[in-house]
């Protein structure tokens, strides 16, 4: 009988992510939204921003957020009270109404965006649930946050732990992970490490003369009905 690894992944709950994080959703067995670990202090980050094509060019939509003294975490981030909802939809309105699926999908989105909610863990965690349902990705049953576990390690223990934890023997790794990540301790402790090596798929955007990777699942879904 042939053995299958189960395979675990961690990632932070982003600001409607990009399509590579739904890629990772969708090859793992388990999926950890790493909630409890510390937010950064300055400037932006995935958790409250995120890239779309305005003008043809990439640029950011922001979801400004407080900003307390001391050390917070992500689960610990809250939304300013201020009306940035509106900003972005009738941002995305006027950059992407001539996608060939926006009036499709616009009321979709836009009540993601609405979602009642100012944790920004909690309001990512529903926009990414949502998007895995239109997308056909199964979530539920592979969904793990990290904050259930109250872990006190850091960095490559803490992921260790978690795929552990999560009854995972493989930790699947994104691009950038090699510059930080020591397999060799994932070794040790008997765990297979394999990287995600994801290939960004092209789709015809509407706005853009030249196709732009990177962007928010918002530009795949208000561009594409092609099965991802």
């Amino acid at each position: 009988m042939e053995y299958k690894i189960m395979i675990c992944a961690i990632h932070q709950p982003n600001f409607f992510p990009w399509l590579g994080y739904f890629d990772k959703i969708k090859r793992s067995d388990k999926f950890v939204v790493l909630d409890d670990v510390q937010y950064q202090k300055k400037g932006g980050t995935w958790s409250n921003r995120v890239a779309i094509s305005i003008q043809g060019k990439s640029q950011y939509i922001t979801a400004p957020i407080n900003r307390p003294s001391g050390l917070w975490n992500i689960n610990e981030t809250t939304f300013q009270n201020i009306n940035w909802r509106d900003k972005i939809i009738k941002t995305l309105q006027a950059n992407y109404s001539k996608a060939s699926y926006f009036k499709e999908n616009r009321d979709f989105i836009f009540e993601l965006i609405n979602y009642n909610e100012n944790n920004v863990s909690k309001y990512n965690l529903n926009a990414i649930v949502e998007i895995c349902k239109y997308l056909n990705i199964e979530i539920e049953k592979k969904l793990v946050i990290s904050s259930d576990y109250n872990f006190l390690s850091s960095s490559n223990e803490l992921l260790i732990d978690l795929t552990k934890a999560t009854g995972c023997d493989t930790y699947m790794a994104g691009g950038g992970a090699s510059d930080y990540q020591d397999i060799s301790l994932f070794e040790k402790e008997g765990l297979n490490f394999i990287y995600q090596d994801f290939e960004h798929p092209l789709y015809e955007q509407s706005n853009t003369k030249e196709f732009i990777k990177g962007l928010s699942i918002i530009d795949y879904i208000f561009n594409t009905n092609e099965s991802f």
